[in-house]
């Protein structure tokens, strides 16, 4: 083989990896597959539920339980004559005639109650206490945990990381409204709120450079093959006892990041303002380092040097879940 063919190869083989690159860079990602939702939380872990069964058993099986101590009939003893001899009654009574001579009442004389007019009666134990009224009306405001979803319109998936671009260092955002996730936040027992699975899509991230946005899709994100960004939440540490509106509190979510089709641990700084109890905001925040999870970030002729970390956030709004 001449050294002429030998130049001719390895300038078709550097023109096709050009093209291949060319090509990776600029090809049109493909569009978000269907508007983001949630996925919802599972019923099976949600300890707060069964918390909430076992207290309504006990308060129902207390209201019944005190109900026949109150509505206990003494004993009925046999009617007697008026020689205290007990009565017994004449087989040739008439039906509805009078059982003793003090059922018939002499003029002006109240007549006594019999044995069946007292079972007729209702008896005072019967009528609703205040007690009663005020353990209901407790029963009714005690709803238990509230479901509240992600309003995508109204929050926003970021990511951030640092550059030195032409010499100058350089912050690159990227951002997106596709978020989804649910919330379930007990006031009552905020330690006890879950935190459905939280769903970024990571086709329709931009930032302020749209050669940087293909090549983030194309190269780094392959959102053709890998299309979400999912955090899968394990535990929540550090939750308040109380909530009250209009105060900020903070905690860690603890939960499994997967990016492409790398997945790892990491914590989540998490702050959420209760506003109204129609409505929650927040913001939590991660940093980790991006090739952990198997990235890589194609060198480009602008740019220097990329940081090793990139910092994760969502800042949220989140409304109670319509049925």
């Amino acid at each position: 083989m001449t050294a002429r063919n030998i130049i001719i190869i390895v300038a078709v083989v550097a023109i096709i990896a050009v093209g291949l690159i060319l090509f990776s860079v600029f090809r049109t990602p493909d569009d978000a597959s269907a508007p983001i939702e949630a996925v919802p939380i599972s019923q099976e872990a949600t300890p707060v539920s069964e918390t909430r069964s076992e207290d309504a058993v006990a308060v129902a099986t207390e209201a019944p339980a005190a109900a026949p101590a109150e509505a206990e009939e003494e004993p009925k003893t046999a009617p007697v004559n008026e020689d205290g001899f007990p009565q017994i009654e004449s087989p040739l009574q008439a039906p509805g005639a009078a059982e003793s001579p003090l059922a018939t009442p002499s003029a002006g004389e109240s007549p006594l109650p019999t044995p069946a007019a007292e079972e007729a009666a209702p008896a005072p134990e019967a009528e609703k206490s205040p007690e009663s009224s005020s353990e209901s009306t407790g029963a009714a405001a005690s709803a238990g945990p509230i479901l509240f979803t992600i309003v995508p319109e109204e929050s926003e998936a970021r990511f951030r990381i640092q550059e030195v671009l032409r010499g100058s260092d350089n912050e690159v955002v990227g951002i997106t409204n596709q978020a989804a996730a649910e919330i379930s936040l007990d006031p009552a027992n905020p330690a006890a709120s879950q935190i459905g699975v939280v769903r970024v899509n990571a086709r329709t991230l931009t930032t302020d450079n749209n050669f940087r946005n293909n090549a983030i899709k194309n190269r780094i994100l392959l959102t053709n093959d890998f299309e979400f960004v999912e955090f899968n939440p394990t535990a929540i540490q550090g939750m308040p006892d109380n909530v009250t509106v209009g105060e900020p509190f903070s905690f860690q979510v603890v939960g499994d990041l997967t990016v492409t089709d790398e997945t790892h641990e990491v914590v989540f700084d998490v702050t959420v303002t209760p506003v109204s109890a129609e409505r929650i905001e927040g913001l939590a925040t991660v940093t980790i380092a991006w090739r952990d999870f198997g990235l890589t970030i194609p060198d480009a002729p602008a740019v220097d040097t990329v940081a090793d970390d990139v910092t994760l956030e969502l800042q949220f709004v989140a409304v109670p879940k319509s049925s």
